[in-house]
């Protein structure tokens, strides 16, 4: 059996399973568990198609850690919903969403998937280290584009983007990074900085887009080569020049907040797949009335064991 790692954007699934299945899917208990059985859904599927044999869940310890914000204040700041002092502040999770995570984590446990974060990091950051780090190619399986940069064919990773929904899986390799953007993954952190992301509160350089970011690294390698060039007036318009000086403060700090840590200490896990307890799959399934949901998952997850 070849060996293959598959690292889960956990966040970004489980907030897609919350809205892409019926809240009306209750526990005995009256709790809503849309998104953990559309979690478990997605495991089963995923575990089927790519064939992994070592999974690990990847947390958001911080989803907004205050190194990245003292970088750009306003980074994720649309989605705080109460600011913490010394802590992580409080994301905005719609609370039928948050009261089901602990089950998310409970369904991970049972079914021996063991779950990785790190203190004020971001799921994103975990992804970049178990990635740049494994032995083995590795599938990244998320909805957040700012992880096209780890997309490196030579070592065996691709990302499995979910962007456009469970039954549109988008593999994304070198040659689909370039097909798409323009760009090698390498260039991506770069691109992401100048373009920007509403999503994540980064406002990019004012009146550079996706074509204009894609046209200046063509030319000038990276973010670095575009602003020597722009400085001495060389290898591109004078409103582009323009626009690059004047976000200069911005660029300054950019790169650091959109590239993901790729060297964080994390602790050593068990990744590869193992036949769960199926009385213990058995009991929670009935607790949480997670029906075919779990048991798919655990079936997956047996036949790559």
């Amino acid at each position: 059996m070849t060996e293959r790692l598959m690292l889960l954007d956990s966040a970004s699934l489980y907030f897609r399973a919350f809205y892409g299945v019926p809240d009306t899917v209750k526990a005995p208990d009256g709790r809503p568990v849309n998104a953990v059985r559309g979690f478990l859904d997605m495991i089963a599927k995923l575990v089927t198609a790519y064939e992994p044999t070592h999974l690990i869940a990847c947390w958001d310890d911080d989803w907004r850690p205050q190194w990245r914000v003292d970088l750009i204040p306003s980074y994720k700041a649309h989605r705080v919903a109460e600011a913490v002092p010394s802590a992580p502040d409080v994301e905005e999770i719609p609370d039928p969403l948050e009261i089901q995570v602990p089950v998310i984590r409970e369904a991970l446990g049972t079914l021996g998937i063991p779950i990785v974060g790190a203190a004020e990091h971001e799921a994103d950051d975990v992804i970049g280290t178990l990635a740049s780090t494994s032995t083995v190619p590795v599938d990244v399986i998320t909805g957040d584009r700012d992880l096209f940069q780890l997309v490196d064919d030579a070592r065996g990773i691709r990302v499995v983007y979910t962007g456009r929904g469970m039954s549109k899986l988008e593999e994304l390799t070198d040659a689909a990074i370039v097909s798409k953007y323009g760009i090698l993954p390498s260039q991506y952190a770069d691109f992401a900085a100048m373009r920007g992301d509403a999503s994540d509160g980064l406002p990019g350089v004012a009146g550079v887009g996706e074509k204009t970011a894609a046209t200046l690294l063509a030319a000038h390698g990276d973010l670095a080569g575009i602003r020597r060039a722009a400085e001495a007036g060389e290898g591109m318009s004078a409103g582009v020049r323009s626009k690059i000086l004047s976000a200069a403060d911005y660029l300054d700090v950019a790169p650091r907040v959109v590239e993901v840590v790729r060297d964080l200490p994390l602790p050593s896990v068990d990744a590869r797949l193992a036949n769960p307890d199926r009385a213990d799959v058995a009991k929670l399934a009935e607790a949480w009335a997670l029906g075919s949901s779990l048991t798919r998952a655990a079936d997956a997850v047996s036949a790559r064991a």
